[in-house]
């Protein structure tokens, strides 16, 4: 007897008319803005071999991903992220490529969720990817990009800003295992300061220590700025705070200044970035919808030593957002329903391809009688049945 077969796998859902709609317009917005700037669509396999994943750099907890087995018994991967496959990519059929490349992707990435978040497992993104230059103008052009893609959605958004080096510097004196220095990670992403706290209380004091503490309060406006720079006493991490401030005051030059905001907390769960990470964020959707970063170190672990920088773009949140947003931009019905009467359904198919080619949405009629198509028009909310025999009879609804 059959258990499941009624039933999508958890973590899946089936989606219905306007949920497309919505989505593949999403879809074609950022299509359009990515090719307007040059970027080129590739596309990379729904399974990757584990080993693409599995290394200390590319990290992702192998618990959430899902797994399967070839013919030949080697550990397969559904993809769980889409820029370790595009580092892949162009590492190898790309190499000879005249740098920078420029590639953006439209693809689905599957991952084991907790089943009390709320959250698929099987999710869409779309996204870009800057791979060759390591240039300050580089990470100009991908926030801005970023920026402009919320945009598009929505004039009220929001992009925060921080750096992976700040993190690195300050764990790497803390005498703690690495598992222990990623639950601090995690606390200070999510701000939680109480787990925080109890974390590094219970290491040896050091300044270290104290500058973790403060790192999650260090958001906001220009003001962070300052109070980042009483706290930092590290040569590398005053670096990365001066080149911090450099890109704030150009991303404030574009006009942006009202839409991005610093977080020197951002400390995201991929090690593979090295530098600048961001985060974007619309009105009303508490988890953020737009994430990146630069990752210079990740194209070496497939032979090619190139910087890079991305995002990608969580095309079903923003699909959520949209419809929620304006629930009357749902599907609507057709413009008419084609009636052909006994013994000229030549003629009403022809009829019909007349009409579209017109502008209109049609429906052709499979109903024997008039009165079961106005029957069906009512309940579809269609306005006209155009009625085909010797002549054509237009009868409005």
């Amino acid at each position: 007897m059959s258990r499941y077969d009624l039933v999508t796998p958890q973590g899946t859902k089936d989606l219905l008319f306007e949920q497309c709609s919505v989505r593949r317009a999403v879809q074609q917005k950022m299509t359009k803005k990515f090719s307007d700037r040059g970027f080129h669509e590739v596309i990379t396999p729904g399974i990757e071999f584990f080993d693409v994943f599995d290394t200390s750099s590319r990290y992702l907890p192998q618990e959430i991903m899902y797994k399967l087995v070839d013919n030949k018994g080697r550990l397969l991967v559904m993809r769980p992220d889409n820029t370790t496959p595009i580092a892949r990519l162009a590492a190898t059929r790309l190499k000879n490529e005249p740098m920078p490349l420029r590639l953006y992707y439209h693809q689905n990435v599957y991952r084991v969720s907790p089943s009390l978040k709320g959250r698929s497992d099987e999710t869409i993104q779309m996204g870009v990817e800057l791979i060759g230059s390591g240039s300050a103008k580089a990470d100009l052009e991908i926030i801005g990009m970023a920026a402009s893609c919320l945009r598009e959605f929505s004039p009220d958004y929001r992009i925060e800003i921080g750096h992976s080096g700040f993190f690195k510097i300050l764990s790497e004196s803390l005498p703690a295992d690495r598992r222990t220095k990623r639950d601090i990670q995690k606390a200070i992403e999510s701000k939680n300061y109480a787990a925080l706290n109890d974390l590094l209380d219970s290491l040896e004091a050091s300044e270290a220590s104290a500058a973790l503490k403060q790192l999650p309060r260090l958001f906001g406006g220009e003001e962070v700025f300052p109070a980042a720079a009483a706290l930092f006493h590290d040569d590398r991490a005053r670096e990365i705070l001066d080149s911090l401030e450099k890109l704030y005051h150009n991303l404030k030059a574009l006009g942006l200044g009202e839409n991005i905001m610093l977080d020197l907390g951002l400390a995201n769960s991929h090690d593979y970035y090295t530098g600048v990470i961001f985060t974007g964020y619309l009105q009303g959707i508490g988890e953020p919808v737009l994430s990146g970063g630069r990752y210079d170190n990740l194209l070496i672990e497939f032979g090619a030593d190139l910087p890079a920088i991305g995002f990608g773009l969580d095309v079903d949140s923003v699909s959520k957002f949209l419809m929620e947003k304006d629930p009357s931009g749902r599907s609507r019905p057709a413009d008419m329903l084609v009636h052909a009467n006994e013994g000229y359904c030549i003629q009403a198919l022809g009829y019909l391809s007349r009409k579209i080619a017109e502008n209109n949405v049609c429906e052709y009629s499979c109903f024997d009688s008039v009165e079961d198509a106005k029957s069906y028009c009512k309940e579809k909310g269609i306005r006209e049945l155009h009625i085909v025999d010797e002549t054509t009879t237009i009868m409005g609804l």
